[in-house]
């Protein structure tokens, strides 16, 4: 975990690093990194990669592949063993932290008021998609699952960030919020603890409490078949 800067401190910026290789003349792997690669429906970092004589590549996407996080960059030059200065777009970043956490704080009322399991979802600048496992199908009650989470949201919950084995998590059927179960393969699991709200495995960007969230506001809600509900929303200032 150490080597993924972002899974112990969402708030990092900036950090040095060196490059491990390079395929292609941009797709660039470092020996660390703070840049969230595109997964679990939460988009990827963009930034930079500075040399030491400050030339400066562009990180137009970020992706795991292969158990390794890769950084796209914008032209070629990059080589193995140059040390680099990463630099994450912080508004990016920082607008979906507080995205996911709303997404977090919403899901945990869905939960316990009507059961629900979280399907899918895709979070974005402006825009978040959730969707749910829910029976019925009614807006008045969406409408009060929002309302109840906006109201948890201003208790200012801190968030804190821990890491377990993935057998003692597999023990707590609570912790995995996703219908289709924890991921495969991972031998310790992230759990992020909304303090009196929500915990979960998730290995996502956070804020450190509730009141950076804004105000959840539900956008649309589409009835996407058999008990399977999609809610679009945003989050506001």
């Amino acid at each position: 975990m150490s080597n993924v800067l972002y899974m112990e401190d969402s708030y990092l910026k900036e950090f040095e690093a060196t490059v491990k290789s390079v395929k292609d003349d941009k797709f660039v792997v470092l020996d660390q990194t703070a840049f969230y690669p595109k997964s679990g429906g939460q988009p990827n970092d963009t930034g930079k990669l500075i040399t030491e004589d400050n030339t400066e590549y562009n990180v137009v996407f970020a992706g795991k592949f292969s158990g390794e996080i890769s950084h796209e960059v914008d032209k070629p030059g990059l080589k193995e063993g140059d040390k680099v200065k990463g630099t994450i777009d912080w508004d990016r970043r920082y607008r979906l932290m507080r995205m996911h956490t709303a997404t977090h704080v919403l899901s945990s009322v869905f939960i316990k008021e009507a059961g629900a399991l979280i399907t899918g979802n895709q979070l974005d600048l402006e825009k978040t998609r959730i969707d749910f496992s829910l029976e019925d199908f009614d807006r008045d009650k969406i409408s009060d699952y929002v309302k109840k989470a906006n109201e948890l949201s201003a208790t200012n919950a801190e968030i804190k960030v821990s890491f377990m084995p993935r057998e003692e998590v597999e023990q707590k059927p609570e912790l995995a919020r996703l219908a289709k179960g924890l991921p495969e393969g991972v031998k310790t699991l992230r759990i992020v603890n909304i303090e009196g709200i929500d915990i979960q495995a998730d290995g996502g960007t956070h804020v450190k409490n509730t009141s950076e969230v804004g105000t959840i506001e539900v956008l649309d809600c589409k009835n996407k078949g058999k008990n399977n509900r999609r809610i679009y929303l945003t989050i506001k200032p």
